[in-house]
């Protein structure tokens, strides 16, 4: 095991380029079982999620190979088994993606409930509702036993906006029999990189970036070669920690058309970018102060579907809302555990008052100071590293695998932008 020590007090200088997106690597490796033939994905994290998925991939009988960083070839002649290892599932939210694509190549998946951050309840309901009205019939026994004799075409309303289960949705209709149609699909740019893929492995998937998708079934599906897109939460995360830091980034190879529903949040605490071509800079001139609502009303920054701001980036705010001068209502509306992370920012010197398990108010700015910290999840563990950089004195952060699971290369990347981080192994 590993810790991360750090040394507050260092703005971080520099470039980086974005890595994959996690969320849209996770449905798309497990799309790569809906056909015979290889599948090469291109801009593939290396990750601790990434690694588990492929790893459930060799053990459903899947020839994974990499070409080279961040590039892989998958082909899946046959299915040895349709039982997902209980060791594997629960270390990845992901997991749950093998039953979409099971279900269509070979009628059966077999499954514990799956892992991932602990952020409070995560239905798995949304799936069941989708899959079933596809024609799969579900046990749930302590596991999850997914059945179908054949995948037939269904109009489906979600009762909310999930994105797995749009995903788990999307893969299992490709391959049924007949149209269907779902309602109230979630959206974000991950979702629209497994539709955009698997049409191009010959699938008929209308409506993609909408809420609405219309997919036409067909009897197979064909190899193919795809890249995904960047991921917006990591770009999120470096723009928050270069403001933070009061340093100076660049970052390569992000859409600009991802940046627009994160650029109204940020700038409700002073922070600002320019975007030449695939590029992104935030100067280091940022004004922190918050940015009031009309009649000087406390403003609010809080999470939705997209295109609205990304949920998984509501953590990261927080802590850099306590670099900020003014005060803030962050409201994270979608996990009721996530913004419990923050007892270990007050300890470390922030004003933050947790209104509820969804609420927090946060004044700045804060002096904060280092402390021993526990990383609970990925967007977490990044925030209190965030934080880490931020405050005077030396952090130590715990359980650092959460985070590993999301960010690529994350130690090597910030001791080359100037951060004093290090990595120190420890017993248990």
């Amino acid at each position: 095991m590993h810790e991360y020590v750090i040394e507050g007090g260092y703005p971080i200088q520099g470039t980086v380029t974005a890595s994959g997106n996690k969320n849209a690597a996770l449905p798309c490796i497990a799309a790569a079982v809906l056909t015979e033939e290889p599948v090469i994905l291109h801009n593939i994290p290396e990750i601790r999620d990434t690694g588990v998925m492929f790893d459930i991939l060799k053990a459903i009988g899947a020839e994974v190979e990499q070409l080279s960083k961040n590039n892989w070839k998958i082909q899946c002649k046959k299915i040895s088994s349709t039982s997902l290892p209980s060791e594997l599932t629960k270390k990845v939210r992901g997991s749950i993606l093998f039953a979409g694509s099971l279900l269509a190549r070979a009628g059966k998946c077999e499954m514990m409930p799956p892992g991932g951050d602990v952020i409070g309840r995560r239905r798995v309901d949304t799936h069941f509702l989708a899959l079933e009205q596809l024609g799969t019939k579900i046990a749930v026994n302590g596991h999850f036993d997914f059945s179908t004799n054949k995948l037939a075409g269904a109009d489906i309303f979600l009762d909310e906006a999930s994105v797995t289960a749009t995903e788990n949705a999307v893969m299992a209709a490709s391959l049924a029999e007949g149209t269907t149609i779902i309602q109230n699909a979630a959206s974000e740019p991950h979702v629209q990189d497994i539709c955009n893929m698997l049409n191009l492995m010959g699938a008929k998937i209308t409506g993609v970036g909408s809420n609405i998708l219309k997919i036409e079934g067909v009897k197979k599906l064909h190899g193919c070669e795809y890249t995904i897109g960047p991921d917006y939460i990591e770009i999120g995360s470096y723009i928050g920690m270069a403001a933070a830091t009061k340093g100076k980034i660049t970052i390569k190879g992000i859409r600009p058309e991802e940046m627009r529903p994160l650029k109204n949040s940020f700038a409700k605490l002073g922070i600002s970018w320019r975007i030449d071509g695939d590029e992104l800079t935030v100067p280091n001139t940022q004004d922190l102060k918050v940015n009031n609502d009309i009649g000087n009303a406390i403003p609010k920054i809080d999470d939705m579907p997209w295109p609205g701001f990304p949920a998984d980036l509501t953590s990261i705010m927080t802590v850099v809302a306590t670099q900020v001068e003014g005060t803030v209502l962050i409201f994270e509306k979608m996990f009721e555990s996530r913004m419990f992370f923050v007892d270990k920012l007050i300890s470390m010197g922030a004003k933050i008052t947790l209104c509820d398990p969804h609420r927090a108010v946060v004044c700045g700015p804060c002096m904060l100071h280092g402390d021993h910290l526990v990383s609970p999840d990925i967007r977490a563990g990044i925030a209190m590293l965030i934080a880490a950089m931020c405050a005077h004195g030396e952090s130590r952060i715990s359980n650092v695998y959460q985070i590993e699971r999301g960010y690529e290369d994350l130690v090597t990347t910030l001791q080359e932008l100037g951060a004093h981080i290090k990595i120190v192994e420890v017993e248990g």
